[in-house]
């Protein structure tokens, strides 16, 4: 059996809910404070990176641009541009959400998986699900985050770097 090819313009009649991607990973690097969602964690390193290298913020900003089809993170705030050196990427999401709201999309939810073998991010979940609630403006039981590791495997594994997903759903303004 054969399925009909739907050939639709926008989304379905009365929703046009979108999901977006979003992915990043920085590797560990001295002298260099630990930002994870908008939240410093004590640890003997930080991330590398041109802004404060958030990459639990960069997946979650590049999943709402995706979802929104506008592009990424690096569209938007190149590293080759000096203004975004140690850029607060809270500030960074912010303003990826003010964009998203431009074409006339909101935030419903944002998913996060943070994968490292170190630090435990457990006891900063609650404070992460808040401060990025707070920029995406959203309430913080739209917005979950979860820590896995990688179980000894490759770079994480060896302990190298943090790496994040998110998956964000937008649906338009007026519903």
């Amino acid at each position: 059996m054969r399925l009909p090819v739907l050939r639709l313009e926008g989304a379905r009649r009365g929703t046009a809910m979108r999901v977006g991607i979003g992915y990043d990973s920085h590797r560990f690097a001295a002298g260099r404070r630990l930002i994870l969602g908008g939240v410093e964690i004590p640890f003997e390193q930080g991330l590398a990176g041109h802004s404060d290298a958030d990459a639990v913020a960069h997946a979650v900003t590049d999943a709402i641009l995706g979802a929104a089809a506008l592009g990424d993170i690096g569209t938007h705030f190149p590293p080759s541009d000096p203004q975004w050196r140690d850029a607060d990427s809270i500030g960074l999401l912010r303003e990826a959400v003010r964009l998203v709201e431009a074409t006339n999309y909101q935030v419903v939810n944002v998913d996060v998986t943070v994968i490292c073998e170190a630090p435990r991010i457990g006891p900063y979940i609650g404070a992460m699900r808040e401060r990025l609630a707070a920029a995406i403006g959203i309430g913080p039981s739209h917005v979950s985050v979860k820590g896995k590791t990688n179980e000894g495997m490759g770079w994480i594994g060896r302990r190298e770097g943090i790496a994040a997903m998110a998956v964000a759903l937008v649906d338009t303004i007026d519903g």
